[in-house]
């Protein structure tokens, strides 16, 4: 068994062009034609248990390859895997790996699934006495009738430190845009398998009893960044709930800094946080515009608020495109991986805490500032029910990252009570935070004497009975029991 660390980096056949015709490599790549056939059970067995099993074709030679999948971070990729060479393209499954013993009986039934074929160019470059293995690949994947195109880099780390790989994927990001890869070959060719996906919601944390709070952390991020990319690919004109899933994995990235604070607070926490909020505020307006035109009933004002979301989404694709974005992805990939954070002193008995122990005392620090701040309502001011609304989101997150650390029968019950609750009231708080907003975004807008476009975000209910049903939910909120105690 091996175990690799490489980055995947993804770009467009202009920019592979680019590097290729580039002076950045000392020698001339090696070039090689590769067709590589992916297996499972018609029922999926082997992606669903985390594996992957491929018979690899160049050159003559055929390797048979078992990956134990998954991520440590986006683009950061860490796995297990088993080699051997086999002479045909029948897959060979005995005990030299896992497969056997997952499949039992259903061993027979593997077949192909899907094929990828590339041509691959690798070079072997040195960055700072780190040996660095580049390759680019590019060809398509192929899924019966269906098919989709492969241009990506992968880094592969040979010897030295995997600080200097991000320092050498900068490098080329320098020479041609680059963005962070989170699928694998294997993935994207199981996609082909099912509908096209128009949108990437958060998928469950996989956490588990034995993981330090830092472990935790790192898996959490980690998803909010997958979440991310997976929906800025999807991004585009026609496509608001994708838009709406990249913001919402934001938000969770950020809420996760929050919760995680103790721990965190290095050289680059501060910088981070900031330039995460700059890029949600950078998708902000289009996605304010989607919200409007979904309402909108009149002609006129719809062509109107529909020129305004054209604008927003081309500054958004700007700023998705824009070096300040990628440079972010790369840090924090790098961070969530390599940062300073995970060394210092002052925040190792933090770090080193079991991960439910962790998450309780986070909970609870959240669950108190939401009741005590939401206790009065009736009395505190929009700018502090817009505070409360942003602890309670805070809240719901957590409950949602830690939700596999508390997974007994009576804890589970609790949670979906304790979320449903919790998500009640921050669509009562949501409600009169687009009250007390709404002026604020007609006149950006430039809409604001408009009186059909005011009507849009007219709540239906006046002030005094929407904060009556946000107090009721609040009580309710009081009420729910908290699953991790």
């Amino acid at each position: 068994m091996a175990r690799e660390i490489e980055l995947k980096l993804e770009l467009t056949p202009a920019a592979a062009d680019a590097l290729i015709k580039s002076d950045q490599f000392p020698a001339a790549p090696s070039v090689l034609r590769q067709r590589t056939v992916y297996f499972d059970t018609p029922a999926r067995d082997l992606s669903g248990a985390g594996f992957q099993i491929r018979i690899r074709e160049a050159g003559g030679l055929r390797i048979q390859t078992v990956k134990a999948t998954g991520t440590e971070t986006a683009g950061l990729f860490a796995r297990p895997e088993w080699e051997q060479p086999i002479e045909d393209d029948s897959p060979v499954i005995d005990d030299t790996t896992p497969l056997r013993a997952l499949l039992g009986a259903k061993a027979h039934e593997i077949g192909p699934a899907f094929e990828v074929h590339v041509e691959r160019r690798t070079w072997n470059v040195t960055q700072n006495g780190t040996v660095i293995e580049l390759v680019l690949d590019r060809g398509e994947i192929v899924a019966g009738e269906r098919r989709t195109p492969v241009c990506e880099i992968e880094l592969e780390l040979k010897s030295g430190s995997p600080s200097d790989l991000f320092a050498f994927a900068r490098r080329i990001d320098a020479i041609v845009p680059l963005k962070l890869g989170v699928l694998n070959k294997s993935e994207r060719g199981y996609r082909l398998l099912g509908p096209a996906i128009r949108t990437v919601k958060a998928e469950p944390i996989a956490l588990s009893l034995d993981m330090t709070a830092a472990a935790a952390f790192r898996h959490i991020a980690g998803a909010c960044l997958r979440q991310f990319r997976l929906n800025e690919v999807l991004l585009d004109f026609n496509n608001a709930e994708a838009l709406h899933q990249a913001r919402v994995a934001l938000r969770r990235l950020r809420s996760a800094f929050t919760i995680h604070k103790p721990m965190l607070e290095d050289g680059r926490f501060d910088h981070l946080r900031q330039e995460l909020r700059w890029l949600a505020s950078a998708l902000g307006e289009a996605r304010d515009l989607d919200v409007l035109i979904a309402r909108s009933n009149g002609e006129e004002v719809r062509a109107k608020l529909e020129a305004a979301r054209a604008d927003a989404y081309d500054q958004a694709r700007m700023a998705l495109a824009s070096p300040r974005a990628r440079s972010l992805m790369f840090d924090l990939s790098e961070w969530l991986a390599l940062g300073e954070w995970l060394m210092l002193p002052s925040g190792e008995e933090v770090r080193e805490q079991p991960a439910r122990d962790f998450a309780a005392m986070a909970l609870d620090r959240f669950r108190r500032r939401v009741k005590r701040s939401g206790g009065d309502l009736a009395d505190i001011d929009d700018s502090a029910r817009h505070e409360l609304r942003k602890d309670a989101k805070k809240l719901r997150y957590a409950t949602e990252f830690f939700a596999a650390l508390f997974d007994r029968k009576r804890q589970k019950r609790r949670h979906k009570k304790f979320l449903s609750a919790l998500e009640a009231l921050q669509d009562h708080l949501g409600a009169l935070n687009d009250l007390a907003t709404a002026p604020e975004l007609l006149a950006r807008l430039g809409l604001d004497n408009d009186p059909a476009a005011a009507a849009l975000l007219e709540p239906g209910k006046n002030r005094a009975e929407l904060i009556e049903e946000a107090a009721e939910a609040h009580d309710m909120f009081v009420d729910a029991k908290r699953f991790w105690r």
